[in-house]
C-alpha cells in the first residue's frame, strides 16, 4: 500500500496565479503516465509533500487525481526556489507496480569502523546510488558495512549488499567511503598525498558515473 494523498485539480497557469496558491499553503504540481489520458493539473498540500520528501522520497503515493480516480505515482521531479529551497512545483509519474522503476536511493554508514576508531577520518565519496527495483520494493536506504575498513582503505559499490530485488545501476569500482589517516599526524607530504588520494577516488567516482549516465 502507497502513501495516501490528496490532489485538488486546479486551472490557474500564470505566475501570478501560482504565488497565489503557495502562499495559501499549496503545492501546484501535474501528474502525467501511460494510463493517464491527460496530464492533471493539481495542488497538493505544502507541509504533507514537505514531510513526504523528508521522510520517504521514494514512497509510492496513492493520489486521487479528479476526474480521473486513484492512481499509483511516484515523485518524479522537485522544483525549489533558489534562494530559500522551498518546493515550488512537483511532477508525479503514475506508475506500474509490476514494472521496475529506478529511483536514487541514500546510502547510510553503519557498524563501528577500525580505522576511525585508530583516528581515522570517514570520508563519504558516494551519498545516494541509483537502483532499479519493483515500486514497492525502493529501500529507504542502503546500509554500506563500514566496520571493516582500516586507514586508508575504501569500500566500493561492488561490496554493498543490495536487498533482494534490487539492483544498482553504478560501476562496481566507484568508491562509497574511504577511510582517510589523520591530518595531524601527517607529514607536509604525507598531507599533500592524502589529498591527492581523496581527489583521485572522487574523480574515479565521477567519471562512473558519467560513464553509467551514457550507458542508460
Amino acid at each position: 500500500m502507497g502513501i495516501a494523498m490528496q490532489a485538488d485539480q486546479r486551472t490557474s497557469t500564470t505566475k501570478g496565479d501560482l504565488r497565489q496558491l503557495r502562499l495559501q499553503g499549496k503545492i501546484p504540481g501535474i501528474i502525467y503516465g501511460k494510463q493517464i489520458s491527460d496530464p492533471a493539473m493539481v495542488t497538493v498540500d505544502g507541509k504533507e509533500l514537505q514531510a513526504l520528501l523528508r521522510s520517504h522520497p521514494n514512497a509510492v503515493i496513492e493520489i486521487t487525481i479528479p476526474a480521473q480516480g486513484k492512481q499509483s505515482v511516484m515523485v518524479s521531479e522537485v522544483q525549489r526556489d533558489a534562494m530559500s529551497r522551498q518546493v515550488i512545483h512537483v511532477d508525479f509519474r503514475q506508475i506500474n507496480m509490476n514494472e521496475n522503476v529506478r529511483a536514487n536511493v541514500r546510502i547510510h554508514a553503519e557498524g563501528d569502523s577500525a580505522g576511525v576508531r585508530e583516528g581515522g577520518i570517514l570520508q563519504a565519496i558516494l551519498h545516494e546510488i541509483e537502483v532499479e527495483c519493483l515500486p514497492g520494493n525502493i529501500p529507504d536506504a542502503i546500509q554500506a558495512d563500514i566496520s571493516g575498513l582500516g586507514i586508508g582503505e575504501s569500500l566500493l559499490v561492488s561490496d554493498l549488499i543490495m536487498p533482494q530485488g534490487v539492483t544498482a545501476h553504478a560501476e562496481p569500482e566507484q568508491v562509497v567511503f574511504t577511510i582517510l589517516a589523520p591530518q595531524k599526524e601527517l607529514s607536509e607530504e604525507e598531507a599533500e598525498d592524502a589529498a591527492v588520494e581523496l581527489e583521485e577516488a572522487e574523480s574515479r567516482s565521477k567519471e562512473a558515473q558519467m560513464e553509467d549516465t551514457k550507458s542508460l
